[in-house]
């Protein structure tokens, strides 16, 4: 069973990785999104409200929505820091916590997400679909408010990457660019792709429909799903079709580093 995430004992990690950091051309980045606040919660606040703030919606008053949502709901702080920590675990081009707090797109567009989801429940969805398209044009990632995305998820690279309405992905979930959880163009009701725990998405793939995603299941880059996948087996082609098993249990959770993971 995971436990949820120390954020403290996380924050401090990513303060010290902040600090040690001596390119001057890049202090002041690392000093105004990390070393300037108190806790993970006031730096992902201010993160997201400058990243996602346009003409119509200043940085400020995004940065105490985000903020606001957050104390509603301290949910989405704690399973930001859980993707955060998934993505170091998983990805070998991160080498600290504070890569993908600062620069990796995709768990942007992520967190960005969990605050529309939050607005999106709470009958603010003009708002939630307003941040959408934010997301969609910052970082060419469109996922519907209405989405329901699970914990340490990671979305490596993350161009074009589509998720639709009554998608559900669940926990420990990893995506690779371009990958689209769409339907087939049934108007009303489930209309696309639930997707469970562990299951590996490579870059490219197209799962479509109402279906499920077994977990434990690799879908090969390219691949075109059109029906359900069992749990713990490969998939490739258009359509797709069995190949194997992955040879890992959880493919998508796997540990690339040889590194212990700090503060799990």
């Amino acid at each position: 069973m995971n436990t949820k995430p120390d954020l403290k004992a996380l924050w401090t990690e990513m303060q010290s990785q902040a600090c040690a950091c001596h390119d001057p051309l890049i202090q002041d980045v690392f000093a105004t999104n990390i070393g300037d606040h108190p806790d993970f919660q006031s730096a992902l606040s201010s993160l997201l409200g400058t990243k996602l703030a346009d003409r119509s919606i200043p940085a400020a008053a995004l940065t105490r929505l985000v903020a606001s949502c957050m104390s509603e709901n301290p949910g989405i702080a704690e399973a930001a820091a859980e993707d955060i920590l998934a993505t170091y675990d998983r990805d070998p081009a991160c080498q600290d916590l504070v890569t993908p707090f600062l620069f990796f797109k995709g768990w942007h567009a992520v967190q960005a997400h969990r605050i529309a989801f939050h607005l999106w429940h709470q009958g603010r969805r003009p708002l939630a679909y307003h941040l959408q398209s934010r997301m969609n044009e910052l970082f060419a990632i469109d996922i519907h408010p209405a989405a329901r995305l699970g914990r340490r998820l990671t979305i490596d690279h993350g161009t074009g990457i589509v998720i639709g309405e009554t998608a559900i992905v669940e926990d420990d979930v990893s995506l690779f660019q371009d990958v689209t959880l769409g339907g087939t163009g049934k108007l009303t009701g489930d209309r696309h792709p639930i997707v469970r725990r562990g299951v590996m998405i490579g870059s490219g793939a197209k799962i479509l429909g109402r279906l499920e995603i077994g977990a434990g299941a690799r879908i090969g880059a390219a691949s075109v799903v059109l029906e359900d996948v069992p749990p713990n087996v490969t998939v490739v082609g258009n359509p797709a079709r069995l190949v194997g098993s992955p040879r890992i249990p959880h493919p998508a959770g796997c540990h690339l580093k040889p590194h212990a993971t700090p503060h799990r």
